[in-house]
């Protein structure tokens, strides 16, 4: 049986398309067209009570990230905010997490795996 090798796109609906991918790729590095690097990818389903995102959504998008603290500093000087849990969601076994929004209010949470 044939099985999926990897993501071969995410695909959501944006009010002004342009402008979003300018977006993306300006803070994020994330161009339309993206080799990513190799390394790992968490593909679950989230329970529709969860509390993990936001309600409204139906998804979040993760990027896995090589240094969280310096994009987290430059997303800030871009005036992005962003949310961290240390606490929370930050563990040796799992890495670090930090949630930043999209100019149309859709959620991205930053992953820095464990080296």
């Amino acid at each position: 049986m044939g099985r999926a090798t990897g993501i071969g796109g995410v695909f959501f609906r944006a009010r002004d398309t342009e402008a979003l991918a300018k977006w993306y790729e300006e803070h994020l590095g994330l161009p339309s067209f993206w080799t990513q690097e190799a390394g790992p990818t968490v593909f679950a389903p989230f329970k529709a009570d969860s509390d993990y995102f936001p309600a409204e959504r139906q998804w979040m998008i993760n990027l896995r990230v090589d240094d969280l603290d310096s994009l987290l500093q430059s997303l800030l000087e871009a005036g992005i905010t962003s949310e961290t849990r240390p606490a929370e969601w930050d563990t040796a076994e799992t890495g670090r997490f930090a949630r930043i929004h999209d100019p149309e209010g859709n959620p991205i949470e930053l992953w820095q795996p464990p080296k």
